[in-house]
């Protein structure tokens, strides 16, 4: 019997093993898993450490035990892989519990190791009170670590959208909340006016931003625990640190292998999912993606990718002939009582790019005056327009309600090319809980075309 070798059993992993079962049932699939849950959302993990979800087991989809019973997956958590043989088709694992190493040999392997957070090398880095958030087990230490030493100031080094979210998180425990962000804007993958729209949120909700922050150390009290960190400059007393300085892609593995490896540290994978190695295939967090507007190589690490890219690779396993076809580089997040989303290019990527574009920012109300309750609030919408064709090149946009919904539509007009005057024609849904009459995509898309 043919056997399909699964390393990782989150979003990717989970993907292509379910996959691959269901399109050869006869097909033996095993998962190993070094964590001790599988099949979660990890990015519900701000709102596990916020107390919304009560349990880390809210963010488990299935188990271990679900897997194997329902669906005849046998999934080895606490087993960590440590090295491949692509050509003695075995991978050497670690059974975590008992120390022993077993070997696991395939005629198919799919590397899921998704990605690993980036830890700066500041002196002071590995003091007990420092944390990074990338797993649900670095969630629960986060989490036991607030209910027992009820920490009053938390100090977050990194601006991206985990550094954002996880100030809304520690603001719920009553903290006082700095963030210290490098030189640069926060949110790099938004314009700076639109930026400026989440600096005023934190403003209001007492979270202290300190930018152009170069972190030096983190100093002790010299019991094991951090106190304070110190930047260039200046000095932020700490009883708690989170690292969200960025996540690079764990493909240690798949190097040691012997698997080409992209300058930006992905494995290589061609649309099948497939690596250097036509029988290995990787998926998720540790692979690239393609940008469906610049035809580059991009890393956009994404739950809703891993998934995608997870399930075609199970396909392809099991001998099919699926493609992903790339991204757009869509998301959303919410910060306090933002909504910040995005799609396709924003301006600076554009004029990186070299795009010949026009950029149209327009504010218009969430939903129609006639209903008030919760009055109308404004959605800050920011297009970026290729100028000669009028084709939309990318969306922003920021408010307090009906982003979420409304960035799809602009992804969908970009999957199909559209021009911003074929987007002011679209057949929107109106009812005033919802929509104003003219819908804030719609007002947008209008404003645009006149400014091509």
């Amino acid at each position: 019997m043919a056997k399909f070798l699964i390393i990782g059993g989150v979003a990717a992993g989970m993907s292509a093993a379910s996959r691959a079962k269901r399109k050869k049932p006869d097909l033996e699939v095993v998962v190993l898993e070094k964590g001790r849950f599988v099949s979660y959302g990890a990015c519900g993990l701000p709102y596990y450490v916020a107390d919304l979800v009560k349990h880390v087991q809210g963010l488990v989809v299935h188990d271990a035990a679900f897997f194997k019973e329902k669906r005849g997956i046998p999934v080895l958590t606490r087993h960590e892989a440590i090295k491949i043989e692509p050509e003695a088709r075995y991978v050497l694992a670690r059974d975590l519990d008992r120390g022993e190493e077993l070997k696991f040999e395939f005629d198919k392997l799919a590397i899921c190791t998704g990605a690993r957070p980036v830890i700066p090398d500041y002196p002071g880095v590995n003091l007990t009170n420092v944390f990074v958030l990338k797993t649900a087990e670095d969630g629960i230490r986060l989490k036991q670590f607030i209910k027992e030493n009820s920490p009053r100031k938390a100090v977050i080094v990194g601006a991206g959208l985990i550094g954002l979210e996880m100030a809304d998180a520690f603001r719920a425990w009553g903290l006082e909340v700095t963030i210290l962000k490098r030189p640069g804007s926060i949110l790099k993958m938004f314009d700076d006016d639109m930026v400026a729209l989440v600096e005023r949120e934190l403003a209001e909700k007492g979270v202290e931003l300190v930018k152009n922050a170069v972190v030096q150390a983190l100093e002790g009290d010299g019991r094991g625990r951090v106190r304070a960190v110190v930047y260039e400059g200046g000095r932020c007393a700490a009883d708690l640190v989170l690292l969200a300085t960025g996540a690079k892609p764990d493909s240690g593995l798949a190097a040691q292998a012997g698997l080409a490896i992209a300058a930006n540290g992905t494995i290589v994978v061609n649309e099948k999912m497939q690596t250097s190695h036509p029988d290995i295939y990787a998926a998720g967090d540790c692979v690239g993606q393609k940008h469906l507007l610049t035809g580059k190589d991009v890393y956009f690490p994404r739950g809703t990718t891993a998934n995608k890219q997870g399930r075609i690779a199970g396909e392809n396993a099991a001998g099919g002939n699926e493609a992903f076809p790339g991204v757009l580089g869509t998301a959303v997040s919410k910060i306090f009582d933002l909504t910040v989303a995005r799609t396709g290019l924003s301006a600076a990527e554009a004029a990186r790019e070299g795009c010949d574009f026009i950029v149209s920012t327009v504010a218009h109300p969430s939903h129609a005056h006639t209903y008030p309750a919760p009055e109308p609030e404004e959605i800050t919408i920011k297009l970026v327009v290729e100028k000669k064709t009028g084709k939309l090149l990318g969306a922003q946009m920021i408010g307090k309600m009906g982003v979420a919904k409304r960035i799809d539509v602009f992804a969908t007009a970009l999957s199909k090319q559209m021009t911003v005057e074929e987007i002011s024609r679209l057949d929107l849904s109106y009812s005033p809980p919802f929509a104003p009459v003219w819908d804030p995509v719609l007002v947008a898309a209008n404003v645009a075309v006149k400014k091509v």
